[in-house]
Parts: structure tokens; sequence; C-alpha cells
């Protein structure tokens, strides 16, 4: 563990934490204002996609740059960094929806995740370095339920103001809620910004130059290459759900409305902060990868069943889905960094281009959809859990390899 002041790293952590709350409540607003800008400017869903593309296009574009600003200026200032590049973006949806102009917000949005992707790729390593490494899986899961807890949040705001009004009023009058909600959160990030600018944090550059030397490439280290194609199919997978979920339930035969829909799809992110807690519990007493093989296996077979079957249980095994998905980003994340000591920072910058992948499946699905129906669209992440199921049978047999060289 870094040789700080015990109060020093807890309260360090503690801020870094409010980020991962932070992006996640971005995320879960990501998917209620996907239905919001269908219903107010009448667009298709595979062009309200382009709102998933646009955000999670970011991360593939500020990942390099965000580790480089790391590697030169450290953690903190990444993270102060992070916060103005997402204050800026969410006070520009104000003239960009004053202006009912979709492409204005679209890019808005863009700055806004340029900002979540700088943090990402500054939070979520820093906070694997902050204490004992063989510890990294729990505490990363832990910060990550926070992020669950912000996904939990966003939709209940924004089911509870953007769909305020129904389907009847003016777009403006729509817009104006939006507005109103991006307004108060940059003024909350703003705050944070300021906190952690007067807060002293631990340097874990130090850390890392007192690690061993680099070991074999990055493209030679199977579970490392291996663990950014799951990442990255991962989020694919996760924000395609999300991001017609609401249509799923909308069409599902249970006559719900957008707002109704959008409660639901709280519940659904509050099973997904609950399976943070839990993974983050059962990593003490299970390998992570052996939790990321049974996590996997159940999201394979809910799929199957969303993809084939309708109505109540359909959406249930579709709500469900979200606790299964819980701690997959943590868990590949942690285990595909895990060892790599000199090289974390650019493998973390890697991984976090991954995100990107959360920008080809909704425009994808929102096609099929529109052409083929909302519940063929599901057959799509399908793929994913598979990789992802592929991938944690990897890491067991690799860590049964490493045993038996050990042992010999």
């Amino acid at each position: 563990m870094m040789n700080r002041d015990d109060a020093l790293l807890k309260k360090t952590i503690i801020l870094v934490t409010c980020t991962f709350f932070l992006w996640g409540m971005s995320y879960g607003l990501l998917d209620v204002l996907n239905k919001h800008f269908q219903q107010a400017m009448r667009l298709s869903k595979a062009d309200s996609g382009w709102l998933q593309t646009a955000y999670f296009l970011a991360y593939f574009v500020i990942a390099i740059p965000a580790a480089l600003f790391n590697e030169r200026f450290g953690y903190k200032r990444g993270l102060i960094a992070g916060l103005c590049f997402f204050a800026v973006g969410a006070l520009l949806f104000i003239p960009s929806l004053l202006n009912a102009s979709f492409l204005a917000f679209v890019l808005s949005l863009f700055v806004l995740a340029c900002g979540s992707g700088f943090l990402e790729t500054t939070a979520n390593p820093y906070i694997s370095l902050l204490g004992d490494e063989n510890r990294s899986e729990r505490r990363l899961n832990m910060a990550q339920a926070f992020c669950g807890l912000g996904t939990v949040v966003g939709p209940l705001i924004g089911g509870a103001f953007f769909f305020k009004l129904g389907n009847s009023a003016p777009s403006g009058a729509q817009h104006d809620m939006v507005m109103q909600v991006y307004a108060w959160i940059a003024a909350f990030v703003a705050l944070l910004a300021l906190a952690i600018a007067r807060t002293p944090m631990p340097d874990a550059g130090r850390y890392e130059a007192a690690a061993r030397e680099e070991g074999r490439p990055l493209i030679r280290n199977g579970r490392f290459v291996f663990g950014v194609l799951a990442q990255f199919l991962y989020v694919a997978a996760q924000v395609g759900i999300g991001a017609f979920f609401i249509n799923y339930a909308m069409e599902s035969g249970m006559r719900l409305n957008a707002q109704s829909a959008a409660w639901l799809l709280s519940l659904a992110m509050m099973l997904f902060m609950a399976g943070r807690f839990v993974g983050t519990f059962a990593i003490g007493r299970l390998s992570a990868g052996r939790l990321l093989m049974l996590f996997a296996f159940a999201d394979i077979l809910l799929s199957l069943v969303v993809v084939t079957m309708g109505g109540v249980i359909a959406v249930g095994a579709l709500t469900l889905m979200f606790f299964f998905m819980s701690i997959m980003f943590p868990t590949i994340f942690s285990l595909a960094i895990k060892g790599l000591e000199r090289q974390t920072k650019r493998a973390s910058s890697i991984l976090a281009m991954s995100v990107s992948g959360g920008a080809v499946y909704p425009y994808l699905m929102g096609y099929v959809s529109d052409h083929y129906g909302t519940p063929l669209a599901y057959a799509i992440p399908l793929a994913s859990f598979i990789v992802i199921f592929l991938y944690s049978v990897y890491l067991e047999k690799e860590k049964t390899a490493q045993v038996v060289v050990g042992s010999i």
C-alpha cells in the first residue's frame, strides 16, 4: 500500500468515487434522453441512437490524450481536466436546445462525454492503485458500485423531469426541463472540481516508478488483449441494452407509457447497483474470473428469453440482465491490467478506448428494431456475453496453468 496518511487516503478515495457516481448518472440520463428525443423531435430509433454513438465515440477520441495528460501531470490534474470538459459540455446543452438543434446537441453531448471518458481513463487505474494490489478488483468493484448508484439516479431524474409535460407539450417546453437538469449538474461538477483542486492527493506515479520492469509487450499479453475485446463488446452490449430498454418495455404488451418505462429502467439500474455490491462481497469468496463466468452465463440465458419471448416474463428477464451485467466492466478492467505494473497507464488508456464499443450497437440495434422488431435486436448483445464467457474460461485456464507451473 502507498505510504500515505490513512485519513488522506480515505478522503482521496471518497472524492475519486464521486466521479464514478457522476459518469454513472450521466449514462443513466443518456438512455432516457434517447426516448425523449424520439418523442420531442419525432426521431426514429436508429437516429436517436446517434446519442449513444456520439457519447461512446468520445471515449475512443479522448482516451489516449487523457493517458498522456495523466502521464505528464498526474491523476489529480487528470480528474480536474475531466470535470472541466464535463461541465462545459453540460452548459453547451443550453444553447443547443434553445435552438432546437439535434446536431448541436449531439456535439454538446460529445464534449460532455469527452469529460466522462477523461474521468474514466483517470479514475479507474487511480482507484486500483490506491491500496493493496491483491484487493484491486474489490476496490474497483466497490467504486463502480457508486457508478451503479448514479445509473439509478439518472433514470429517476429523467423520468421525473424529461417526460413531466407529456407528449402533447411543445418540444421547446420539454427541452426546458432538460436544460434545467444539466445546469444543476454543471454546478455540481464545478463544486467537485474545486474540492479535488483544494485536496492534496497521494501520488500514484511514485508507486508506479518503484514497480518491477515492464515485462512482455501488451500486444503479446493474451489476458490483456482478450480483455480489451471483452470490454469492447461488454460496453457495446450494456449501452445497446439500455438504449432500447424503454422501447422494449413499451412494446411488450404491458401498456406502459414512456415515464413508467423510465421508472422500470431505474429499477433495472437498482439491480445493476445491487449486483456491484454483491459482486464486491462475492469476490472475497470466489475468484473474479469464476464470478465473471457465472454472471456471463446467466446473461446468455436471459438474452435468449428476451429475444424469443414477450410480455411480462421477457421484460422481467431484460430487467434482471442488469444485475448480471453489473460486475463485468470493473472485473474485466482490473483483471486485464493486473500485474502490468509500469504499463498500467498505457493499458488503462487502451481499455478506456474500448468503451467506444458503446458507439457500435445503438445504431445497429436501432436499425434492426426499426425493420424487424425490438426483440430481435437483442440478439446482438447476446453475442457479446458469449465472448465474455469465453474470456472468463480463458482466465480460469490461465490460472490453473500458473498453479501447475508453480507446483513443479
